[in-house]
């Protein structure tokens, strides 16, 4: 029980947790690794066998307890491998990872190097497997690679293993005689047999160079010539139990076998400990390609690492995810993918992995379940395959500029290139020569000698030691003996003489001479005069390359970030209801801040926002008021303070120039400092109370290590002590925490639900691999992908429906088109993700378009099949329109076929996002995939049973939350496809009771959306309805209608105009409800008619009413029966009702430009269409005007406007405005400009129609209100008005005047449509 006793203060605080050997079991004997991806048609010696834990010090430390098949599969990813004396048998290094639930990390070091077997039985059953081969293979007579297991396999993992079979890279360098008979051979008689041992370190941080050291020092003492200076044990215990976590921003020196190591651990300000060298991830992928998977990392996309190399695929993730500072990976991290958990490339949510790939396998052969969203990076050839249309990364020519720069001083290629990285001095950093006590001068390799071990400038060493509390009591002993005593050398004589050798006093005694020799002449030795080694050298150059490489990203998160605490949302009073509710709440403001981020970067940060790893980043930010700051975040918020200070960012606020990192240097020389001046030494490896005679040394053999001395460390260490009481004060303190009101446990449970989906599934499970673990696996997928559906489609709902959604308690919801497209992209990522977990056989890069095509060649030949349309045909879905138009077609085939005619999208992965934004502009999303999941026997076929498309509960659930889109309006198909060719249906509809439905005239019409417009098109005679096809018009806002007033019936009589855009069925109606004809009603031969979305039932349409009362029209044509007109039939508004129509026709313009650019909608509708403001103000107008019918004549305002315009003429032509002031004067030429200009045009628009468009002029130039006033001084004015007329009181004028000011703010654009023809 003493080992927990003893590890349970100390542990947290160790460098190192466990050092464990893997090999081969001698007594179990060979067992083939079937999760391995076995293949047995290769040759005995390729193939892959299970390995063991052979030992592992200590038997188990409690905070990190040990996880034997973790280990083992990840120290020997590949299993077992046999080499003979014929193949290279060169040491393997490769470090590993394993990512606990709670996201922590626990780093593994393995040192692979192959040992002889000397065990008769395993080298007689490897002779005996190779004859089975020879003799199958001879009867076969076929070449045994041909027949690959993948060509019978229908899963798309079983022949991802096949093509990964394990065989080694190194393959028989002589010919073998057997070398026809399927690789290389084995004959026990002739031949020595090899296989793999690892040694690894298990330590709580990666200090990658310190442990890759000790573990070759480790390898070299077995096969050195001489034994090591002390039995392997000491060096084992010391590095387990004497060598201490160094401090922050503290270096620590410890001893291996031979040499020396140090290692450094950054300030509490500095950038978190990084040790793998990114110089290398650099080299292997070059400049431009590391940056665009660091956006693809950012973007949480699926990434998929691919090399021979272990250590390789390492260096890239670790290194890609060290640079994601303050940000960190939130999902599944497995940077060494074992072969056995190849079916976690079928995991459908964000994962960055790494898969050995076998030499000479071509990636072509590499079929992977989902590509739809994949980076795959293929390190070994330094290419990159992107997901289709990401953004790019702000300032990314500037940013690859930067960086070139940094690796160009310490000359590396931008490029990248495969050899071996030696960092040459060229940095800009001043390096010393002198250097510390971190190396001895034994350098040599030859020397075995335990003399050499020892030798250097031991005195100054022990000196370290004691200062820093690192000696054992026999050592201090000696060191005050050393320092202190004059009588040493008469001891020391005396001793001679009787014949007794003090060996530990003789050893240093002979050190400290050597150091002091060294010193005088100049030598290594270590001191402060000596240089530093060239292994040194290289790891101080890679650590500085490390640190200026991350302070350049860094700096670049720091620039785009500096603002964002204004942007979070504090809305919690405490902790726990923060937890409680945080789904529900608004973390951060998005539209205000993407509002403030320059232009460029948009795209970008659009995305990058809704990441989980931001969402987690401001989690910290918020419970940091509550709990200690994440030391990240801490850092981070340190460094945006700083730069405030300095005020470095103020003038750049808003603007895009790049910033460059200012710190390199700094940074660059804290590491060099720490080296020079080495703050701690740690205990040397000493002699244990071990039993004599046990692991005698033999050259070549990594001996049985005593367990009972390696299962617990000392009692007496003083940084024990020190940990062990800060660890029981942090006991105390969390103790004391729980009992504060949320017990830790329910805490716990808030903050897993709390932190989204993919914490739990940071790395699967790799202790055990029984089908109930993978059932439960994919099960928490399925849940995930779940919740991620119902939180996505929740955050595009608020998000959409705007001030009802705030009014409704959802926090402020402002979404522009930027972020809509996000949300949309994001789902298309989502559903490709359900559509490719637990896929039987993968087909194109997109699952769901792959699945789409299945069933509509299936549909198809149905078809044929049954050969009667009316049996089969599709769901018609009732014309929006209810007369008039024909019914549309709703299929999932024909939308298909929309998709598949649009030769702009050339992917599979393309189509299929096409098809999603069409089917959720349709509002029939949900509907057609219900549809195309119902045929379950297809689903059956392409899906495993525990795919989430086979989960019926679940599916329904996912449907459901679809369906939930359809309560609000998505252009997201007509918005994003622009350029392509779509056909429209336009049917034009008379007043039917009326005779004159059809027209001798020649009739022409011409749509206009707010992407352009039809041109001018010639309806044929006596044909209502036309189709036509033109590149995508965007929403529809105006129709022109006219005729050339041709032939006897020269009059037309139409209600409305009704539009449909074939392919997202959208319909707009064009109110009309006038006569176009000379002599008739205005004698208009054209007009502009106003289109508005219809909503498909008439229920929704009841429940989008306005606030405005509704005002005496017929229903079907809302406002343009000529008010003249209605004179008699019914009551009129009341003054005070037209007074609220004005208000609020002016408020829907001014709202219009409160809001995103991109979302503004038509403002020619809020000018022109129904509740409009030229209708409020034709009402104004049309209060108290004298309509006598004289002659059955109207009078229309025009017929005042004229008038009025006569008479200012006339009067400045008498001389009688000569009187009024200058102003008034100049005002009353523009109205006359404008009047005369709007009757000259070329256009018969009619009166109406220039009522209109004087309003619309008046409106765009600020005159409204400077005219008002000069129609109400007409004298006109008592002729053609009564008493009470509006117009007429000076009082409502002044008030309609100051409304209409309230315009002068915005800049009002008018549509062609509008202004056409008219010449100022």
């Amino acid at each position: 029980m003493s080992v927990n006793s003893t590890g349970t203060g100390s542990a947290p605080c160790r460098f190192a947790h466990y050092f464990v050997i893997c090999g081969i079991d001698t007594e179990t004997g060979l067992e083939p690794d079937e999760l391995a991806g076995e293949n047995f048609d290769q040759s005995p010696l390729k193939r892959t066998f299970k390995s063991k834990v052979l030992a592992h010090y200590p038997e188990n430390v409690e905070w990190n307890p040990f996880d034997q098949d973790a280990v083992n599969m990840l120290c020997m990813p590949k299993g077992l491998s046999f080499r003979t004396q014929r193949d290279s048998r060169e040491p393997q290094f490769h470090s590993y990872l394993i990512t606990r639930e709670d996201g922590s990390r626990t780093y593994g070091f393995v040192h692979t190097f192959y040992e002889e077997v000397t065990s008769p039985q395993i080298c007689a059953a490897m002779q005996t497997l190779h004859q089975m081969h020879r003799a199958e293979h001879a009867s076969n007579g076929t070449n045994p690679s041909s027949s690959s297991s993948s060509s019978s396999s229908s899963s798309s993992m079983d022949s991802l293993a096949s093509s990964l079979d394990e065989g080694d890279s190194s393959s028989s360098s002589a010919p073998s005689p057997s070398a026809a008979g399927g690789g290389p051979s084995y004959d026990s008689s002739r031949d020595t047999l090899y296989v793999s041992k690892a040694l690894c370190l298990v330590t709580p941080m990666p200090f990658m160079h310190a442990c890759r050291r000790f573990l070759a020092q480790m390898h070299r003492a077995v096969t050195a010539q001489q034994p090591p200076p002390l039995p392997l044990e000491s060096y084992v215990h010391n590095v387990l139990y004497e060598v201490p976590l160094p401090p922050p921003g503290r270096s620590l020196k410890f001893h291996a076998v031979y040499e020396p190591i140090v290692c450094q651990r950054p300030g509490l300000a500095e950038l978190p400990l990084a040790d793998f060298p990114l110089g290398e991830a650099f080299q292997l992928l070059g400049v431009e390609n590391l940056v665009q998977l660091f956006t693809c990392v950012l973007l949480e996309m699926q990434i998929l690492l691919y090399s021979q190399d272990y250590q390789r695929l390492m260096v890239v993730a670790e290194g890609i995810t060290t640079l994601l500072f303050p940000f960190q990976w939130q999902h599944v991290y497995v940077p060494i993918l074992p072969a056995s958990l190849l079916h976690f490339l079928d995991a459908p949510v964000p994962y960055l992995m790494g898969l050995q790939s076998k030499e000479g396998t071509d990636r072509s052969k590499l079929e992977l379940p989902q590509e739809a969203n994949l980076c795959f990076v293929d390190v070994d050839n330094h290419t990159i395959e992107l997901p289709e249309d990401f953004p790019q990364l702000p300032n990314k020519p500037e940013f690859i500029r930067e960086l070139t720069d940094v690796l160009l001083r310490f000359g590396l290629s931008p490029e990248g290139s495969n050899a071996p990285i030696t960092l040459t001095a060229t940095a800009p950093t001043t390096t010393t020569a002198t250097t510390t006590s971190s190396t001895t001068s034994s350098r040599s390799r030859t020397s075995g000698s335990p003399s050499a071990g020892l030798k250097g400038s031991v005195l100054r060493e022990l000196v370290d030691d004691g200062r820093n509390g690192n000696l054992g009591r026999e050592d201090m002993a000696v060191l005050e003996l050393l320092q202190g005593s004059p009588t040493l050398d008469r001891l020391q004589a005396l001793a001679k003489r009787t014949g007794v050798t003090v060996d530990r006093l003789e050893a240093i005694r002979r050190g400290v001479r050597d150091g002091q020799a060294d010193g005088e002449t100049g030598g290594g030795g270590g001191g402060a005069g000596g240089k530093r080694s060239a292994e040194d050298e290289q790891e101080l150059r890679s650590g500085q390359l490390n640190v200026q490489l991350r302070e350049v990203f860094a700096g670049r998160f720091a620039t785009m970030f500096a603002d964002y605490e204004a942007f979070v949302i504090q809305s919690a009073p405490d902790l726990e209801s923060w937890l409680t509710n945080r789904e529900q709440m608004h973390n951060f403001d998005k539209a205000s801040f993407l509002s403030d981020q320059p232009e460029p970067y948009l795209p970008f940060l659009s995305h990058f926002i809704e990441t989980q790893m931001f969402a987690t980043f401001i989690d910290n930010k918020i419970m940091s008021q509550w709990e200690e700051k994440e030391p990240m975040l801490r850092v981070f918020d340190g460094r945006i303070e700083k730069a405030r200070l300095f005020n470095v960012r103020a003038p750049s606020l808003r603007s895009s120039t790049y910033q460059r990192c200012t710190i390199l240097e700094e940074s660059a020389q804290a590491i060099e400092q720490r080296l020079m001046k080495i703050d701690h030494t740690a205990i040397h490896p000493h002699l244990l109370d071990m039993k004599i005679g046990q692991g005698k040394y033999q050259q070549g053999f990594f001996p049985k290590l005593q367990a009972d001395v390696l299962a617990s460390g000392p009692t007496n260490n003083k940084w024990s002590n020190r940990t062990a009481t800060s660890q029981r004060r942090q006991d105390r303190h969390r103790h004391h925490n729980e009992h504060l009101g949320l017990d830790n446990d329910l805490k716990e449970k808030y903050m897993q639900e709390a932190r989204s989906l993919g914490k739990n599934l940071r790395q699967p499970k790799l202790s055990d691999l029984s089908p109930a673990v993978i059932a439960q696996t994919n099960w928490k997928f399925v849940e995930g992908l779940l919740k991620e559906c119902r939180l996505k489609t929740k955050r595009m709902l608020v998000e959409k429906m705007g001030r009802e959604a705030v009014e409704l308690g959802h926090g402020e919801a402002n979404i522009t088109g930027l972020e809509e497209n996000t949300l949309i992209a994001s789902l298309c990522d989502l559903l490709e993700r359900i559509w490719s977990h637990g896929l039987q056989v993968k087909q194109g890069k997109s699952a769901l378009w792959s699945h789409l095509l299945h069933y509509q060649a299936r549909e198809e030949k149905q078809s044929l099949l049954t050969d009667s349309p009316g049996s089969n045909s599709p769901e018609r879905r009732k014309s929006d329109a209810g007369l008039g138009l024909s019914t549309l077609r709703v299929s999932v085939i024909q939308d298909m076929r929309h998709i598949q005619s649009m030769s702009e999208i050339k992917t599979d992965v393309g189509r299929a996002r096409a098809w999603i934004r069409l089917s959720l502009e349709k509002k029939l999303l949900s509907q057609h995939l219900k549809q195309l999941l119902s045929n379950q026997a297809l689903t059956k076929k392409l899906y495993k049973r525990y795919a989430f498309l086979r989960c019926e509960e679940e599916k329904e659930q996912f449907l459901f939350h679809l369906l939930s889109l359809n309560a609000v309006d998505y252009f997201c198909f007509t918005n994003v496809f622009t350029t392509i060719m779509i056909p429209y249906r336009a049917v034009i509809i008379p007043i039917k009771k009326l005779s004159n439905a059809m027209t001798t005239s020649n009739p022409w019409v011409c749509v206009a959306g707010e992407l352009g417009d039809s041109g001018v098109m010639q309806i044929p005679k006596n044909v209502l309805e036309m189709t036509f096809d033109c590149q995508n018009l965007g929403k529809l806002t105006t129709v022109q209608l006219g005729h050339d007033n041709s032939g006897l019936l020269a009059k037309w009589l139409v209600d409305c105009v009704m539009v449909r855009n074939e392919i997202t069925g959208h319909t707009y109606k064009f109110p009309c409800g006038r006569w176009l004809g000379k002599g008739v009603d205005d004698g208009s031969l054209e007009r502009v008619l106003i289109g508005e979305l219809q909503v498909p039932t008439s229920d929704e349409e009841a429940g989008r009413g306005s606030r405005t009362p509704p005002m005496q029209r017929s229903p079907s044509q809302p406002r343009r029966i000529s008010i003249t007109s209605l004179s008699g039939r019914a009551s009129k508004p009341t003054s005070a009702q037209i007074q609220e129509g004005i208000g609020e026709s002016v408020n829907n313009i001014i709202k219009h430009f409160h809001k995103p650019e991109k979302e503004r909608g038509s403002l020619t509708l809020l000018l022109c269409g129904e509740n409009g403001l030229v209708g409020s103000l034709e009402q104004f107008f049309h209060h108290g005007f004298k309509t006598a019918r004289l002659f059955q004549k109207s009078i229309f305002i025009w017929d005042f406007v004229e008038k009025a315009v006569e008479y200012m003429e006339s009067a400045d032509q008498m001389g009688d405005m000569q009187e009024t002031a200058e102003p008034l004067g100049l005002t009353c030429e523009t109205f006359c400009r404008y009047a005369n200009a709007i009757n000259n045009s070329p256009r018969s628009i009619g009166k109406d129609g220039k009522f209109q468009l004087l309003v619309c002029l008046g409106a765009r130039d600020r005159l409204l209100p400077e005219w008002l006033p000069l129609l109400v001084e007409c004298p006109v004015i008592t002729r053609m008005y009564e008493e009470t007329a509006m117009l007429r009181d000076r009082t409502t004028v002044n008030a309609l005047i100051g409304v209409l000011q309230t315009l002068h703010d915005f800049a009002i654009t008018l549509e062609t449509s509008l202004v056409k023809g008219f010449d100022l």
